[in-house]
C-alpha cells in the first residue's frame, strides 16, 4: 500500500469540516472506486488548461487514475497552446481594475485575456493553426474523417510543434492522454478557437464540414466506451459545470430509457466542483440528488459536492489521489 505524502496527510489533519472536509470524503471515495477497479471520467470545464492544471492532472493520466475525458474545445486546444506558447503568456493580477479602453489595449496587442492570464493569439492560436490545417486538409484528401481530440493526438504525436515547445512536456495533460491514445469527448467543440477557425475554412470553400465528426458521434462513441467498461463501475468527477460535465452524464440514461438497456449500471460515483448556484435553476450547480431524477445516479450511488474554487480544489484531490 502507497504511504501518503506530506499534502496528503496536511489535508487529512487539517481539512476537517465543511468544503474542506468534502475535498477529503471525495478524495477518498474516488480512491476506493480506483482500488474496486472502476474506471473514471473526469470532466474539465472553464479554463482549467489555462490554469496549468496539466502539471498534476498529466501525472493522473499516467499513472491511469482518469481512463476518459470530457472537456471544453477551449481545454482541448489551450493546454496545447501553453505547451508552445508559455513564455508569451501575460498576467495581470490587477484584472479587476482594467477599464475597456485597457481591455482595447490588450487586444490590440493581441492578449486575449481569461481572469488574469492573457493567452498570446499569434504565438498560440496562429501557431497551431497552420498545422491542424495541413492535418485537417490531408484527411479531407483521403475522404477520412475524425472526431476533434483525434486531429489533436495526430497533430502531437506527429512531432511538428516539438520546436515550438516552451514548458516541460510532462507538464502537458493533452500529450499525456495522446501517448496513452486516452479516450476524449469534447461536446460543444465548434464555439472553440480552433472550432471557429475550422468553421472560417468551410465558410471560404477550403474545407467540408463532414471532415470533422459530430457531437452526435461523440455521444455515440461514448454510449459502446460506457457499455465496454462498465463491468466494475464507472465514476464521474466534475470539474465545474456546463457542457463537459452535462453532455457525457446523459449517457446513463440515454443507454438506459432511449435504447432500453436496462441492464445498464448508473455512474458508480459522482462529485462536482462548483460555485454555481443551485437556486437560480442551474443544471451546473444542481445537488447531486437530482440527478437520481434524471435516471444519472442511483440512490446508494456515492455522491459529493465541494462549492469551492476548481483550481483551488482539483490539484489538491490530484495531490492525494496520486499520494503526494
Amino acid at each position: 500500500m502507497n504511504t501518503k505524502g506530506s499534502i496528503s496527510n496536511f489535508i487529512e489533519k487539517y481539512y476537517l469540516h465543511f468544503n474542506a472536509a468534502a475535498l477529503v470524503d471525495a478524495a477518498k471515495g474516488y480512491e476506493t472506486q480506483l482500488d474496486n477497479g472502476a474506471k473514471m471520467l473526469v470532466s474539465l470545464a472553464g479554463a482549467m488548461s489555462t490554469a496549468e492544471i496539466g502539471k498534476i492532472f498529466a501525472e493522473m493520466i499516467r499513472q491511469d487514475k482518469v481512463h476518459i475525458i470530457s472537456c471544453t474545445g477551449a481545454n482541448l486546444e489551450e493546454d496545447i497552446m501553453n505547451l508552445v506558447a508559455h513564455s508569451h503568456y501575460k498576467r495581470i493580477p490587477d484584472y479587476r481594475d482594467l477599464t475597456p479602453d485597457d481591455e482595447w489595449s490588450l487586444l490590440e496587442q493581441g492578449l486575449n485575456r481569461v481572469t488574469d492570464t492573457c493567452i498570446p493569439e499569434e504565438e498560440a492560436f496562429r501557431r497551431l493553426q497552420e498545422h491542424i490545417y495541413r492535418i485537417w486538409q490531408e484527411a479531407a484528401d483521403k475522404g477520412e474523417r475524425y472526431l476533434p481530440h483525434e486531429y489533436m493526438y495526430k497533430m502531437l504525436l506527429s512531432g511538428v510543434l516539438e520546436k515550438y515547445y516552451e514548458i516541460d512536456l510532462k507538464d502537458s495533460w493533452m500529450y499525456a492522454a495522446a501517448e496513452k491514445n486516452l479516450p476524449i469527448i469534447c461536446p460543444g467543440w465548434e464555439d472553440s478557437t480552433m472550432g471557429n477557425i475550422f468553421a472560417s475554412y468551410v465558410l471560404k470553400g477550403q474545407l467540408q464540414a463532414s471532415t470533422i465528426k459530430s457531437g452526435i458521434e461523440y455521444m455515440t462513441f461514448l454510449a459502446d466506451w460506457y457499455t465496454d467498461n462498465s463491468d466494475n463501475g464507472i465514476g464521474f468527477f466534475q470539474i465545474g459545470g456546463g457542457i463537459a460535465g452535462d453532455f457525457p452524464i446523459c449517457v446513463v440514461p440515454m443507454l438506459y430509457q432511449d435504447m432500453e438497456r436496462t441492464d445498464t449500471p448508473f455512474w458508480s460515483y459522482f462529485c462536482q466542483i462548483s460555485d454555481s448556484t443551485t437556486s437560480y435553476g442551474s443544471y451546473s450547480g444542481a445537488v447531486p440528488n437530482e440527478k437520481i431524477t434524471w435516471g444519472k445516479l442511483d440512490i446508494g450511488t456515492p455522491k459529493f459536492i465541494i462549492e469551492s474554487d476548481a483550481t483551488i480544489v482539483a490539484p489538491l484531490i490530484f495531490a492525494y489521489l496520486l499520494n503526494m
